[in-house]
């Protein structure tokens, strides 16, 4: 079942007098053919990544502690495709403000959504987690036309009011529903009972202060949000990932695996097994399609405190 554009209100873009030439221009160039888009987005990547050098030295050291056994040729060769991805990741997200739903399946296909929809249509709930992979507002997008059940993706809030306003449009216009981060809770519970997909992107990384969860991931000690591990316990929801990955340019595929089945009533887990276990899957995943992860973030700014014991993948 495919959704047609939504009629949410976050759809409709609110800017001030000043902020509306901005917008023109930026919705101007989303009109134009992909070609010509990634011609520009080629023309970006040699300014970002030979002129400018934009976070390149985040990105190199990012990559070679990340992969400490691939060859300099290979880790150089996933860095210039890295680059690339990026600068077409900032012209598909400018298209996605004209581009239409039936565009938008062609160019984003999906495998796994069978179990997805088979816990749905059992009257659950679902927890989807994801990451920044592939093109991620192409994946947010492309979900209303995967599934015919309620999708809301949790969303921080970004300063620029007018980048707020922005992504607002970019992203409500496919049918998804925008839940900020803080209001979270108070939207479960006031859907609750209801056969919904609740989306999170699970690998950002946690303020030093609000840090709940170390483990190994990709050779390095990682901080995780457990923000899912908690949502996942207190509303019992069944936990799948989400991973996506190029095709082609402009092209992509999004696989639904399953992580963990809702909890066992009356049964208290140890730890923390659904973060672990996403942990565990994007790090394979990456492992898989390393070009396709946002290696320009700085995941590992963070340090683990030497009084805490190291957690293991195998632990």
């Amino acid at each position: 079942m495919h959704h047609k554009e939504s009629t949410n209100p976050f759809s409709r873009p609110e800017f001030t007098p000043g902020q509306l030439p901005l917008w023109w221009l930026l919705k101007g160039i989303s009109l134009l053919p992909f070609p010509v888009l990634y011609a520009f987005s080629t023309f970006l990547y040699v300014i970002m990544y030979h002129v400018v050098g934009y976070r390149k030295k985040v990105v190199r050291q990012n990559l070679e502690r990340s992969f400490p056994h691939k060859s300099a040729a290979e880790l150089k060769r996933i860095e210039k495709q890295f680059f690339l991805n990026l600068t077409d990741l900032i012209v598909e997200c400018l298209k996605l403000v004209s581009l239409s739903p039936s565009d938008l399946r062609k160019r984003v296909t999906s495998t796994g959504s069978e179990k997805v929809i088979q816990t749905l249509s059992s009257g659950s709930p679902v927890l989807i987690l994801g990451a920044h992979l592939g093109n991620w507002e192409y994946m947010s997008a492309a979900g209303n036309s995967i599934f015919s059940f309620p999708i809301d993706g949790v969303y921080k809030p970004l300063a620029s009011s007018f980048f707020e306003e922005f992504m607002k449009f970019m992203r409500g216009r496919f049918g998804i529903n925008l839940v900020r981060m803080k209001d979270t809770l108070r939207h479960i519970l006031r859907h609750r009972g209801e056969q919904r997909i609740l989306t999170l992107l699970s690998d950002q990384v946690p303020p030093y202060g609000e840090i709940q969860y170390w483990t190994t991931f990709l050779h390095q000690d990682t901080p995780f949000y457990v923000g899912a591990e908690k949502l996942r316990t207190s509303f019992n929801y069944p936990t799948f990932f989400i991973g996506m990955r190029h095709l082609r340019r402009g092209y992509y595929q999004i696989e639904f695996q399953e992580l963990l089945p809702a909890p066992s009533k009356g049964v208290q887990e140890e730890g923390h097994p659904v973060t672990d276990a996403f942990a565990r899957r994007l790090e394979e995943w990456i492992e898989q399609y390393p070009s396709e992860y946002l290696w320009s973030h700085k995941r590992w700014k963070h340090k683990r405190p030497q009084s805490e014991a190291v957690a293991s993948p195998e632990s």
